[in-house]
């Protein structure tokens, strides 16, 4: 390594080109986990319901979670999103639009007990699905 009274010019250009090593920084600086999510880095994301699904809770909880399968608007991706709250399913039907967010958890992977489920349903036709669980309000008709 360069030590000389000019040296200052070779240590930068080595930092430079040495920290593309890093995989953290390799990642951060190529925006792979931008390309890589269908939110594309967006806290939510608008898309068109294709079918219900259920899912099966990992072990060692028992249950069929409910959840949809989505078209995305922006980029045609298809992803799945948990429906949250009792009977929530039942106020989306197939070719609704929905507003999607991350579901919480670890850094974009899935949530608690759901196989690869990353996202939930918080709007259903531009209502809040909560506040229609919750009977305040009620889903238009279109």
């Amino acid at each position: 390594m360069a030590r000389g009274l000019y040296a200052a010019r070779k240590l930068k250009e080595d930092r430079k080109r040495y920290r593309w090593a890093d995989h953290y920084y390799k990642r951060r600086m190529l925006r792979l986990r931008e390309k890589a999510d269908p939110l594309e880095g967006s806290a939510q994301a608008r898309g068109i319901v294709i079918e219900k699904v259920g899912i099966e809770a990992k072990q060692p909880n028992s249950a069929i979670r409910k959840c949809v399968k989505i078209q995305l608007i922006k980029n045609g991706r298809q992803i799945t999103a948990f429906a949250v709250g009792d009977g929530a399913i039942n106020f989306i039907d197939e070719h609704d639009e929905v507003l999607v967010e991350g579901i919480g958890g670890r850094l974009g992977r899935s949530y608690g007990d759901l196989p690869g489920i990353r996202y939930k349903v918080i709007k259903v036709n531009g209502v809040s699905l909560n506040e229609m669980v919750r009977g305040r309000k009620e889903k238009p008709q279109r």
